[in-house]
């Protein structure tokens, strides 16, 4: 049952790996992979020595310290409430309409976004004028200081729910006896999250958290792609998207790959280095 996931992984992921040469090469199309002329790591110190350098490493270091700081325990958070919830109706009504985000593209999302938003006939900018909070319409997506902003808060609107789910999984897996003996001691709901639930899906949260942190360099692209304009560049353009623009649009195949290169092997080491912290406690993934 096995065998074909690992045909497919090592047709699509392993396979592939023979392309990161192109890092290394003046790419031509037209001379294909292996006539292309050698040019050793000059892709990897031209990214290094660009003005959008140290941008695009802002942005991508900011947006995601945000998404972890914020996006990594909202779903813990959800889980635990949801965990305490007596009326089985009301959960999964909650549960239900969590996760539906989930399920809808970032295309559609971004278009809910951009229709909420907009300076014509949005509803937030609607909501305010009733409420006597704005004069006059605000667009808020080319006002660069909101934009870290709205992206944080529609990520965490369209995965919290989902995410929750292997929390709310390892939490049903906690020994009833616990709280049973937690109830005769007199512990309340918090003492019981705190003195058992969490701790027995620490391992769990551990994990997630190591994975986290060496994906810190995903930023995001199909999200920051459709939401961005020209406006919030500086503010908007990370690792993923800055490849997409350099890579594609302007056919940049070799450097592109070398900054691509660069992502994963700084993500390598972030994982390493998270997963060394993380074997002091006995949870690390190797």
């Amino acid at each position: 049952m096995v065998i074909p996931a690992l045909i497919f992984i090592f047709i699509f992921s392993y396979v592939p790996m023979y392309g990161i040469v192109i890092a290394f090469k003046d790419y031509d199309i037209f001379q294909g992979l292996n006539a292309s002329p050698w040019v050793g790591l000059d892709n990897f110190k031209e990214f290094l020595r660009a003005e959008e350098f140290r941008t695009v490493m802002r942005n991508t270091l900011a947006i995601s310290f945000l998404k972890l700081v914020i996006g990594f325990p909202a779903p813990i958070l959800l889980a635990l409430m949801l965990n305490e919830v007596r009326i089985p109706i009301f959960k999964r009504i909650v549960q239900t309409i969590s996760y539906l985000p989930h399920f809808l593209s970032w295309v559609i999302v971004s278009g809910f976004v951009l229709t909420m938003l907009s300076s014509d006939y949005g509803s937030l900018n609607i909501a305010l004028e009733k409420l006597h909070l704005i004069d006059e319409p605000v667009n808020w997506l080319t006002i660069p200081n909101y934009f870290w902003g709205i992206l944080i808060a529609t990520g965490l609107w369209k995965g919290i729910g989902f995410g929750s789910i292997v929390y709310l999984a390892a939490i049903s897996g906690v020994n009833p006896d616990l709280y049973e003996a937690a109830d005769i001691d007199g512990a309340g709901r918090l003492r019981k999250i705190f003195s058992i639930t969490l701790p027995c899906i620490l391992p769990v949260v551990s994990i997630f958290l190591i994975l986290a942190i060496g994906d810190l360099l995903s930023a995001g692209f199909e999200d920051i792609l459709l939401l961005q304009n020209d406006i919030v560049r500086d503010v908007s353009d990370v690792l993923d998207t800055y490849v997409y623009r350099i890579g594609i649009k302007n056919s940049l195949f070799s450097y592109a790959a070398a900054v691509g290169l660069f992502k994963a092997v700084i993500s390598v080491v972030l994982l390493t280095f998270a997963n060394a912290l993380a074997r002091r406690s006995g949870n690390s993934l190797w």
